[in-house]
């Protein structure tokens, strides 16, 4: 079984971007590039607006301020919450990506292999590779290398994950 929904990824050294956000915009860029996937394209906030309304830091953007300011945000119509990973790969199978972060500093796991230490992504798809899961993810670029999508181990890094859906609230 797999899933994978095409979004336009977008890198978080993009000229457009302020360069003193560049370095820790990945949270901002995952949460502007679901956003413009899920709502129609005037409803798009400028990406270095979106940083300040998150409200970005030099060392990221918690989880928790991820959640509540993005809440508000977009108001009552949207929740935003952290979900498992059935929740997660349930949000793909609907049709939205997640937001996802990698965080063994906070999560204090100082020795292990993980895909990324301290990184915001947009999960885009799974597959199942021998049995194992792995995840789709957008991993908003680097400094000369733009936004791809990147396959990384589930089980590997599951210790270090927060999952963040996106959804309309069904009234």
């Amino acid at each position: 079984m797999s899933r994978y929904i095409e979004v336009q990824g977008k890198s978080q050294h993009d000229h457009d971007i302020h360069p003193t956000y560049r370095p820790s915009a990945c949270g901002p860029v995952t949460a502007f590039v679901i956003l413009r996937h899920l709502l129609p394209a005037a409803q798009t906030t400028d990406i270095n607006e979106l940083y300040r309304q998150l409200g970005g830091t030099k060392i990221g953007l918690p989880a928790w301020r991820f959640v509540r300011l993005l809440n508000k945000l977009l108001g009552a119509d949207w929740q935003v919450s952290v979900c498992t990973i059935e929740e997660a790969l349930s949000q793909l199978d609907e049709g939205r990506p997640v937001a996802l972060k990698f965080d063994k500093w906070f999560r204090l796991k100082w020795r292990g292999r993980f895909s990324f230490d301290y990184h915001w992504v947009v999960l885009v798809g799974y597959e199942y590779i021998e049995g194992t899961l792995h995840l789709l993810v957008h991993d908003n670029g680097g400094r000369n290398r733009p936004s791809t999508v990147r396959t990384v181990p589930y089980p590997m890094n599951k210790s270090i994950l927060t999952f963040v859906k996106i959804e309309p609230l069904k009234r």
